[in-house]
């Protein structure tokens, strides 16, 4: 078990975000959280990068407990949070904005080999290397996001909503982009509202409502669950 999530709780000012939340990520799986707008998905992320603190409850990478450590430590130990919007250096070019993302690392052959993986991942990333973020579309900025992220050398990478914005054609192509990472090693933690991405994905999910979950199970069960039809799939 790479990442045990156990009866965290969450709160902004005195509304309560998350309610007792407990969440497994095994090594080498791929999970989806999903949910409506407001039920707590990003707060989950943004907890287990160290952005907002826990009310009460633990969280744990690799057995060691990380709640309440400082973000770069978080990071250093491996986990990494692509967040929603993308958050780039839009005044900043490609090529800065990828090296960016491994400046906690010092094995320069590593960075080097890595940084040619994502090239192989994302070709257009290379034909506008010397190009400034801000000018790139909104697919392109999707993929400098997670090439980005895939520089931090991850053993955990959390992508929040990557689907956000994009033509359906861009969609489609995150799903074996999502796969080759997996393939490599990294476990992936998923927030989408495109349920056909998700799903197509994932190996496990969890259904979130109101910063509780209401529904967990893999994929098979998820597409069987008439919480998750009536609620997600409009069935």
């Amino acid at each position: 078990m790479i990442l045990e999530v156990d009866n965290i709780t969450v709160k902004y000012g005195k509304a309560l975000a998350v309610n007792k939340v407990s969440i497994k990520v095994s090594q080498g799986e791929v999970v989806t959280i999903i949910g409506a707008n407001g039920a707590g998905k990003s707060t989950i992320l943004r907890a287990l990068s160290g952005l907002t603190p826990l009310v009460s409850g633990s969280i744990q990478l690799n057995g060691h407990r990380i709640d309440g450590k400082e973000i770069y430590e978080i990071v250093e130990l491996g986990i990494v949070h692509i967040p929603e919007g993308r958050k780039l250096f839009p005044f900043l070019p490609v090529m800065r904005n990828l090296t960016l993302g491994a400046s906690l690392r010092t094995n320069k052959q590593d960075i080097k080999r890595d940084l040619e993986e994502v090239f192989e991942y994302f070709p257009r990333l290379w034909e506008r290397r010397n190009q400034n973020a801000g000018t790139l579309s909104g697919g392109e900025q999707q993929m400098l996001a997670i090439g980005r992220g895939l520089m931090a050398n991850p053993k955990l990478l959390m992508m929040d909503e990557p689907s956000l914005g994009l033509a359906p054609i861009l969609v489609s192509e995150l799903v074996p982009v999502i796969k080759n990472i997996n393939k490599k090693g990294v476990s992936v933690l998923l927030i989408e509202q495109n349920m056909p991405l998700a799903l197509g994905v994932a190996d496990r999910g969890y259904a979130l409502q109101v910063g509780k979950v209401v529904f967990e199970g893999d994929v098979k069960a998820f597409k069987e669950s008439d919480i998750v039809k009536q609620a997600y799939l409009g069935k």
